[in-house]
């Protein structure tokens, strides 16, 4: 497997229901401005996040909570000058989408003028008439299972979710409802590996992890996360791919490679 994609076209839904049928894996790098989109576009990543995770590791705030629409649509209108082949997915913020109704209007402004492929919102079963309000609409939907960083309050930090039986069971039953509403894509966050697999045979749309163990059809991390430069405690699931590498598209790259190859997450990556 080469460091680059072996798909030139652009990436759409269909190509990553593809990639899921054929056994590909599927890589996904968070940006947030133009310039990081170009590098992670042309690293060969499949999908572009521009995640509320900016809130973090960009306005250096502790939670993903006080991040706003406006900071998404300019996030997002950013990264999208800067990528060119890969689908540009865009998380919906804290409190954007507490009906349908706002949902819709939300991320219509993440298309229309962040010029967003995808949307993505977290949360299970209390999702499902949003979802399908989106996608009935011609919005694509990703789903987000586990650790769901804007309820992190309701949490009590940013703990693994599902290792519990009836914990387990919920969002296996989560994510089959969130994916006969129309969801397109789901990702699983600081999930047990051996669920995350279960979770990830049963559905037909593909399933991203972070944090979630190698079974999952394609694997996420934070760009900052990836290049070593996050401030304060690097999560369990992350790696640093710097270094041995002599810039940061090599880096990038590399974690490419990794994903598509399965060497990361490796076990030390991964929750039991």
């Amino acid at each position: 497997m080469s460091t680059t994609s072996s798909h030139t076209a652009a990436v759409t839904v269909a190509t990553l229901r593809k990639l899921k049928r054929n056994g590909e894996k599927i890589a996904c790098l968070t940006a947030y401005d133009a310039s990081f989109a170009a590098m992670v576009d042309g690293a060969g990543v499949e999908v572009v996040l521009v995640g509320d995770s900016l809130g973090m590791v960009v306005q250096g705030r502790e939670t993903t909570v006080p991040v706003s629409m406006d900071d998404m649509v300019y996030h997002s209108r950013a990264a999208a000058r800067g990528q060119r082949r890969a689908l540009l997915m865009v998380d919906m913020p804290f409190m954007s989408y507490a009906t349908p109704a706002q949902a819709l209007l939300n991320a219509a402004r993440l298309m229309q003028e962040g010029g967003a492929h995808m949307v993505k919102l977290e949360g299970g079963a209390i999702q499902v008439d949003t979802v399908s309000n989106l996608t009935a609409r011609g919005i694509p939907v990703c789903a987000h299972l586990g650790l769901q960083p804007q309820s992190v309050h309701r949490l009590g930090g940013y703990r693994v979710q599902g290792r519990e039986a009836a914990a387990a069971e919920a969002m296996l039953q989560d994510a089959q409802a969130l994916q006969e509403a129309g969801a397109d894509v789901l990702i699983l966050e600081s999930v047990p590996s051996a669920l995350a697999a279960r979770i990830t045979a049963q559905m037909t749309i593909p399933v991203i992890g972070i944090g979630a163990g190698p079974d999952c059809d394609g694997q996420v991390l934070v760009l900052y996360d990836m290049l070593g430069i996050t401030q304060g405690k690097t999560p369990k699931f992350a790696r640093n791919f710097m270094p041995g590498h002599d810039n940061v598209q090599a880096a990038m790259a590399a974690y490419v490679e990794a994903v598509k190859s399965g060497t990361f997450p490796a076990p030390e990556h991964c929750f039991d």
